[in-house]
């Protein structure tokens, strides 16, 4: 008998019921919103999904709003007024998971960069192995990353190189937004305390889980550059990761960082 009972994004494991959120941010992902959507709710767990489109000029919102009656109570979505940035976007998806008892709340891009098949993995790790934070890492064990030029690869890399040496965080993926939170995390976290909208969002994000000692853990995944749309990638937010690092540490080095 199958161990997960599906019903509007919940599961019954151990004859306890899990409800599940995953959070994607959207921004002209009009190429890629409707086959991940629809890889999502093909799994054999069911999973809700939040879109938080910030007011794509593509008419991604659009394209949500008319899958819903496909997906009833297990397809929602927030619209912004603009373009506010990726970790604003999350903690908008967070707040709102938390408002509807959600157990279980996961981020990932909205370009199939990754893989909706290891959404059950990640859950597994926070539902039935103890773990509080499940990360889907691209260095867990080695670079598995596919179709990144080297240049962005030795970038990302080095980045998370850069973070564990500050920190001392001992996560290989500190930039990864594919992750699962349980919802004491989150409620642990002052959400509008969280200060970085880009990379350094991710890095913030666990660098407070790291310091509130929960319990986090890699899995191991396999990204893929996405195939359809534009990279958000800019100067600006690698700037705010370099530099967002150092204000951190220092913060915490003189007891100024709120969690």
């Amino acid at each position: 008998m199958n161990p997960y009972f599906q019903k509007r994004g919940t599961f019954a494991q151990n004859g306890n019921m899990t409800k599940a959120l995953v959070v994607i941010p959207t921004y002209n992902e009009i190429g890629n919103i409707e086959n991940l959507l629809n890889a999502i709710f093909s799994l054999p767990q069911n999973f809700d999904v939040l879109v938080v489109d910030d007011n794509s000029p593509d008419l991604t919102a659009m394209k949500v709003k008319e899958l819903i009656p496909n997906f009833a109570n297990r397809l929602f979505i927030e619209e912004r007024e603009g373009k506010l940035g990726l970790g604003t976007a999350y903690i908008h998806g967070f707040k709102w998971a938390l408002e509807r008892d959600y157990d279980l709340i996961f981020e990932m891009d909205a370009d199939f960069s990754h893989d909706p098949s290891d959404l059950p993995r990640l859950f597994d790790a926070c539902s039935q192995n103890g773990y509080d934070v499940a990360i889907g890492s691209r260095y867990k064990t080695g670079v598995n990353v596919v179709n990144w030029p080297i240049s962005r690869v030795l970038l990302s890399l080095g980045a998370s190189k850069y973070v564990r040496l500050v920190t001392g965080m001992r996560i290989y993926d500190t930039t990864a937004g594919f992750v699962c939170y349980k919802r004491k995390v989150l409620e642990a976290i002052n959400l509008d305390k969280i200060q970085f909208v880009g990379y350094a969002f991710q890095i913030e994000m666990k660098y407070k889980a790291y310091l509130s000692k929960f319990k986090i853990i890699e899995i191991p995944v396999v990204f893929t550059d996405r195939r359809v749309g534009d990279s958000k990638m800019s100067s600006g937010i690698i700037s705010e990761a370099i530099f967002g690092v150092i204000s951190m540490r220092i913060k915490k080095m003189f007891k100024k960082l709120e969690i």
